[in-house]
């Protein structure tokens, strides 16, 4: 009988940028999976670097960087193996790179061969592709090596299993959206049955920028079998063995999906404020509380993100401000702990209207005084963030910002939109789900009609298609790429769908001084939707 292997799956959250530290916190996880009777601990995807690193891999000074790096964990694997991804330079050219060191020596590196140029991925812009498999020799296993996107094609797990892989890693880091995890586990599991080969899939955690990487490490058996689930949106260690061409678990895990849909989007929102704000080393955050639903979601997710103490709220009413926004404003705030304040924004804006005075004479009134209410707030919030060091939170969600529902320089204003990639129906179902937990946000914040607040009696249905017919036809046309014949063929009015798409198309210049945001569907505004400004396009077809 074969000698039993104990691995180790690491799922870490690292710092893009921070090589020296991101190979300590390596070695530091190694030494403690050595303790804990591992014999191979396996980390994620460009571990050394952070997860995607950018334009920073075109640094001269990288090379240098990542080999220091790798000589620390080199020197530490004299008791335990470590499977680290690495980029590499050689002769001229750039690889995503994972490799094993054991007792000092490196058993081999493995480049990465299907390099993703979708969606959020550009490693084409920085990568060359590998075109041979790496199966390494440790303690008498034949282990074979990918990294993420070579799971997603044909090839690379079957060069591996011909070159007489019995148990392949497969180092990740795959970002978060809705429905990610059955994906990734179904890929798995077919790879399993088709090769009759074992599987360990470990994921990088963390949020970078605006994608949030989930975790959610597993092993799959060669018979399909998933026999260790790790958790999601935490960074957990986790042990399995491998012996005689069997795998089993020895962390007991919960091997179901662990959070229901919108758990598992409300957590991806947390852990992405959480990590921007905190790799940031901003000292907290700051928002306008209006009393309306977003604003209301937004503080939530900030205070379970970072802690009451972290989080400041201000309430800016102005003459059209109800009694009843004031109230529920005020509450959540004394509910959930913050320091909250409100100041009036009517003074400024008679300041502004008085020295506009001239421009505006003889013009009608229109939204031009509506924006420059929220330009009030956003200049309040923005100097009370100057002084006191807290980020601004916005508030704007994905189906306001998709149809240019929102001011520049006013409500737009900040250094992070927690809701920016989510639709406002689904903003009223995450309200429900946090409250579901504990009830922090008023009922009738929820119950009431959304309604900016900028005009008397105003609702956002008297400008828009109701949220659940506008966000379906969002969502075909921004994620599906459907045209607005397909979108009416669907069941739509076509004037619903001209309006919409019209409108999502001319506010592309208003995204694009957006800030960033968490990303937690399949497209968001960001890195994976990238239009130009100015063009000539038409949707119709």
């Amino acid at each position: 009988m074969s000698q039993s292997l104990t691995i180790a799956l690491a799922q870490h959250n690292f710092l893009v940028g921070d090589i020296s530290g991101n190979g300590q916190r390596i070695v530091e996880a190694a030494q403690q999976a050595q303790q804990q009777g591992a014999q191979l601990v396996v980390f994620s995807e460009l571990a050394v670097t952070g997860y995607p690193p950018e334009d920073l891999l075109l640094r001269p000074s990288l090379q240098p960087r990542v080999e220091e790096a790798l000589q620390q964990i080199a020197a530490a694997s004299h008791y335990i193996a470590i499977a680290v991804g690495f980029p590499w330079r050689e002769q001229g050219k750039l690889y995503n790179c994972a490799a094993v060191w054991f007792q000092g020596e490196c058993l081999g590196r493995y480049a990465k061969q299907c390099l993703p140029n979708y969606q959020v991925f550009d490693e084409q812009r920085y990568f060359s592709a590998g075109d041979q498999p790496c199966v390494i020799d440790l303690l008498g296993h034949r282990i074979g090596l990918t990294v993420c996107e070579d799971v997603w094609h044909a090839g690379p797990v079957e060069q591996s299993v011909a070159a007489g892989a019995g148990l392949i890693l497969n180092l990740n880091a795959s970002p978060f959206h809705l429905g990610k995890h059955g994906e990734r586990l179904t890929l798995m599991q077919q790879h399993a049955r088709s090769q009759n080969v074992a599987l360990l899939y470990v994921n990088q955690v963390g949020a970078q920028d605006e994608l949030v990487f989930d975790g959610g490490s597993f092993a799959v058996a060669a018979d399909g079998e998933q026999v260790l689930q790790m958790p999601s949106f935490v960074e957990a260690n986790a042990l399995v063995q491998w012996q005689s061409g069997r795998l089993q678990a020895l962390t007991d895990t919960d091997t179901d999906e662990p959070y229901s849909e919108l758990a598992s989007l409300y957590q991806a929102l947390v852990l992405g404020v959480r990590d921007y704000v905190n790799k940031n080393r901003f000292q907290g955050v700051l928002l306008g509380l209006s009393g309306g639903i977003d604003s209301a979601l937004t503080l939530a997710i900030a205070v379970d993100a970072l802690g009451a103490e972290r989080v400041q709220a201000v309430m800016m009413p102005f003459t059209y401000t109800s009694g009843m926004s004031k109230e529920d404003a005020a509450e959540q705030a004394e509910t959930m702990g913050v320091r909250y304040q409100s100041i009036s924004i009517e003074p400024m804006y008679r300041e502004f209207m008085t020295a506009l005075s001239a421009e505006f004479a003889g013009l009608p009134v229109d939204t031009t005084e509506e924006n420059l209410q929220s330009r009030c707030r956003g200049v309040l919030l923005m100097a009370m963030s100057n002084k006191s060091g807290y980020m601004v939170l916005t508030t704007g969600n994905k189906s306001e910002m998709a149809v240019g529902y929102a001011t520049l320089y006013g409500d737009m204003a900040g250094g992070y939109g927690a809701l920016k990639d989510v639709y406002k129906t689904k903003v009223f179902a995450l309200a429900e789900y946090r409250n579901s937990i504990s009830p922090v946000i008023p009922q009738r914040v929820i119950d009431r009609p959304p309604s900016a607040e900028l005009a008397p009696d105003q609702k956002d249905e008297d400008s828009l298609p109701p949220y659940p017919v506008l966000d379906a036809i969002l969502e075909r046309y921004i994620e599906r790429d459907m045209s607005a014949e397909a979108i009416i063929s669907a069941g739509f009015t076509r004037d619903d769908v001209l309006r919409v798409l019209r409108l999502v198309d001319v506010n592309e210049y208003k995204r694009r001084q957006a800030p960033i945001g968490v990303r937690v569907t399949q497209r968001g505004f960001g890195r994976d939707r990238r239009y130009p400004v100015t063009n000539g396009w038409k949707a119709g077809i």
